[in-house]
């Protein structure tokens, strides 16, 4: 699940996230760790224009720190960057930040990373917005070398080039996987090509099929052997009946109505699926991970 409170975009941010308090982020981390929730994500955004507050909101928590703080009070779920616009940084800085995340937290990291969209986020860090695209695929292949074994890594490439230059500590992991998220024809393409896995945006299920069908078309025409994992966002959901308009679009229902709407996704050829509960405080979100967990996780394989 992409862990509520760290973004708060009016698009899904429920009210109670405002007031919501650290303590409130750890007690959510430790519900999904011992639900067997297989990942919590977080988002990354440096600044947002006043243009766009109204609609994302200022409220977007650094996921370095965040993910960090929560590697130290759990034990097994993994620890996803939803996207990190790594465009925004030098591959180096990246590396070192996510390497020592991974570190510290026993090999649990996924990086999720992404091109970006906010111009003047971009402009304001002396980034390049109009060449993201190409900016983003470089920064794959060069963190596939800062993230790996080696404590000199070596790139070298159109825009960033090292070699000789001491990283440690390492990863955990001998390999972190780089999951690349977006639907665009160019994201397909570029976790067909370079990633261990994709994150759909905005898809809805009746297109999923085809995407994934090209994605993977993709990638073996690029000759890539390694198998790709295939996340997907689905619908908003809550276990049962709820008394309070949650709004049309969300899935709700018996955990046995639920886990065979949700079936579907492994059916289209989707590994992972995303949730995201819907709630009107921390405890009935906790208490909808807990069900989730206890009643409809059981029913999904």
């Amino acid at each position: 699940m992409q862990l509520p409170i760290q973004s708060q975009s009016a698009i899904y941010a429920e009210s109670w996230e405002a007031s919501a308090t650290p303590d409130d982020l750890a007690e959510i981390a430790r519900t999904a760790d011992r639900g067997g929730f297989a990942y919590i994500a977080g988002c990354d955004h440096v600044a947002i224009p006043r243009r766009l507050a109204d609609g994302m909101s200022t409220v977007w928590y650094d996921p370095v720190a965040t993910l960090s703080f929560l590697a130290g009070i759990t034990t097994r779920v993994r620890l996803m960057s939803h996207v990190a616009v790594v465009g925004l940084r030098h591959p180096l800085i990246t590396a070192k930040q996510y390497a020592t995340l991974d570190h510290l937290s026993g090999g649990r990291l996924i990086l999720g990373v992404g091109a970006g969209h906010v111009q003047e986020e971009f402009e304001a860090v002396g980034a390049d917005f109009a060449g993201r695209g190409g900016v983003l695929n470089e920064t794959i292949d060069a963190l596939k070398a800062a993230l790996g074994p080696d404590e000199y890594p070596e790139h070298h490439g159109e825009r960033f080039d090292f070699s000789g230059l001491g990283q440690l500590p390492r990863p955990a992991q001998e390999r972190v996987p780089i999951w690349v998220g977006g639907s665009s024809p160019a994201a397909v393409r570029r976790a067909a090509e370079r990633a261990d896995g994709w994150l759909p945006q905005g898809d809805p299920r009746s297109e999923l099929p085809a995407q994934i069908a090209k994605l993977k078309g993709l990638r073996e025409a690029a000759g890539v052997q390694e198998p790709i994992t295939v996340g997907a966002i689905t619908e908003p959901l809550y276990v049962g009946e709820p008394d309070w308009s949650t709004g049309r679009r969300t899935l709700t229902g018996k955990p046995d109505a639920l886990a065979a709407s949700l079936r579907a996704y492994g059916e289209m050829g989707v590994d992972q699926i995303q949730i995201r509960f819907r709630s009107r405080s921390r405890s009935e979100l906790t208490d909808q991970m807990a069900a989730f967990a206890a009643d409809v996780a059981p029913h999904l394989n």
